[in-house]
């Protein structure tokens, strides 16, 4: 649909040529520091002159509009008082806007480091643009290349949806005045939530660099992984299950950062090991513990499998090239296939939704369609896109398209012909719900409701302190002495919850409730009721509510009584089983 030649830009030089100015090996007009040519009395500035490159100190042609500009206020000042003012070089700082996405650049590249036989490293992280709890925050990716020597910046580019010209702008500041990582490191940035970070994305660049230059971890880089000898290497990624599930590096093994303490023993020593997570963080952490467990060479892959992934995929459209699509390999690309044309389309707007919402969202609405019906869905929760495949895969539903734009995620899925009660053994749910505290209850609400929309069968089993998220604030119930103690000690209901830490005197479940208003996060008592509503099983322990002095009578409705038997019975049917 699309044909974008780039062919860059050229110096025109007749008028410099026709009044005999020497001319570079770059092909502009020859300055001197003091934008002065060859002939004393003539003056060149702009996009047709040679610069000296701020960092190499080596002559370029940069064309662009802000040292230009400059450029024009020295010759000014220059014809008129002598020359005093000099130019010092232009460090190449440039931005553009592609579509929804802005991509920037300043100093160096790799391409001209090499050329010019220049050492360097570099990292590459993937922050957000400001704090992931305020809304619409978007994901920036952020490469920082630095000398192994000093740890002096070459160079940085950066591509994200907003955010991307104040960190490069940062990061041209500090190349200007001669910077290092660790002035990335100490970079204190106006901080609040709608703006930044606590540890903003040129922190996060810094600490990786830092890490790398101090001998922390050993990197390696997206393409050489490829051409590791795996007969040599052990290849380790150490993301969740369910990570792994949308696509890994062919080769590798799985060991979770969290069971890699207690597997070392499945690891050789005689070999080298690389580990990799999706942006970095948890590959540094499993380097760490590998090297402080006596493994010598361990190297873990800068910028995780999201940025291998992206750099090693095939074209949205391969079939053009005759490539097989492998829609697994990628779930961080938008895709498209070809199919024939649905029946009906409808469109439902998640946005605003927080998981599991805009997954219960589409449940609930691609349950109205007949199969073969096309359901157009788009949320703002970043979480959506991989949990959209995922879901897919899982109720036998067929994804046709996936992309993201300006961190809205767009999805277009034909309905299948899954059926609910054909469920496999072991794909069910239980979760057994000992705690009374806010924060763990909705935890739970959250799994149990996100576990339904996949298809699964969902059992919650109430027990002691858990009990009182069943109790109803309505009921009145005749009780003895002892029970009307426990009543009174107990919350009664789902509203009188507490948090597990930061209660503060009950403003703590007060602030966590604004804050889900305010993030269009369902609040407890309508993900209890959607969980009753749409078939979880709630299930309260007679043997707690007898100790407890709980009735039947006074909670909420949709609850079934049962006992250790009963809850044994659905666990044996469950892949997954929880106790929160």
């Amino acid at each position: 649909d699309m044909v974008i030649v780039s062919v860059g830009v050229r110096p025109n030089i007749d008028l410099a040529k026709s009044a005999n100015l020497a001319i570079g090996e770059k092909g502009g007009i020859l300055v001197n520091e003091y934008l002065q040519t060859s002939n004393p009395d003539i003056y060149a500035i702009g996009d047709a002159i040679e610069v000296k490159n701020f960092i190499t100190g080596k002559n370029t042609i940069i064309p662009l509009a802000g040292p230009a500009n400059k450029q024009g206020r020295i010759v000014a000042e220059n014809v008129f008082f002598g020359n005093r003012v000099k130019y010092y070089g232009t460090i190449g700082n440039g931005i553009a806007k592609i579509f929804d996405i802005t991509v920037a650049v300043v100093g160096l590249n790799e391409k001209i480091l090499k050329s010019d036989n220049i050492p360097y490293e570099y990292t590459i992280v993937h922050p957000y643009s400001h704090a992931t709890y305020y809304p619409e925050s978007l994901p920036l990716s952020l490469k920082v290349i630095f000398s192994p020597k000093d740890g002096k910046i070459l160079g940085a580019q950066c591509v994200g949806f907003e955010g991307v010209d104040k960190r490069i702008d940062v990061i041209s500041s500090f190349i200007q005045k001669g910077g290092t990582i660790y002035d990335l490191v100490n970079y204190e940035q106006g901080y609040a939530p709608p703006y930044s970070s606590a540890k903003d994305p040129v922190n996060m660049a810094g600490f990786s660099a830092e890490n790398i230059l101090r001998g922390f971890v050993k990197p390696i880089y997206w393409n050489e992984i490829d051409k590791l000898d795996l007969s040599k290497t052990v290849l380790i990624d150490v993301r969740t299950e369910e990570e792994v599930k949308q696509g890994t590096i062919r080769g590798s093994i799985h060991i979770p950062l969290d069971e890699l303490r207690y597997r070392l023993n499945e690891l050789p020593k005689d070999k080298d090991i690389v580990v990799f997570c999706r942006v970095g963080v948890r590959g540094y952490i499993a380097s760490r513990i590998l090297l402080q467990n006596g493994y010598k060479n361990v190297k873990n892959l800068i910028g995780g499998y999201l940025t291998y992934s992206l750099a090693t995929s095939n074209q949205d459209n391969p079939s053009k090239f005759g490539e097989e699509f492998d829609m697994g390999l990628v779930p961080s690309r938008s895709f498209n296939v070809i199919t024939d044309v649905p029946k009906k389309r409808i469109s439902v707007d998640a946005c605003g939704l927080h998981c599991p919402g805009p997954i219960l969202k589409l449940k609930s609405e691609i349950e109205k369609i007949d199969i073969g019906d096309v359901l157009e869905v788009k949320a703002t929760d970043p979480g959506f896109y991989n949990d959209v495949l995922s879901w897919s895969k899982v109720t036998g539903n067929k994804v046709i398209s996936l992309n993201m734009e300006k961190g809205i995620v767009k999805a277009v899925i034909e309905k299948g012909g899954y059926k609910e009660d054909g469920r496999s053994k072991g794909n069910d749910v239980t979760i057994i719900v000992f705690s009374d505290n806010l924060d763990r209850v909705i935890a739970s609400f959250v799994i149990a409701n996100g576990a339904l929309a996949m298809g699964k069968k969902v059992t919650m089993f109430f027990t002691f302190w858990g009990l009182s998220v069943l109790r109803s604030s309505k009921s009145k119930v005749k009780k003895n002495f002892i029970e009307k103690i426990f009543g009174i000690m107990l919350p009664k209901g789902s509203k009188e919850l507490k948090l597990s830490k930061m209660n503060m005197f009950g403003f703590g479940p007060l602030m966590v409730r604004w804050l889900m208003d305010r993030k269009k996060v369902e609040q407890l008592e309508g993900m209890i009721e959607n969980a009753i509503k749409n078939g979880v099983k709630i299930v309260a322990c007679q043997m707690s509510m007898d100790l407890l002095g709980i009735k039947k009578e006074e909670l909420i409705d949709g609850v079934e009584i049962g006992g250790v038997a009963y809850y044994l019975e659905s666990s044996q049917s469950a892949g997954v089983n929880l106790f929160i």
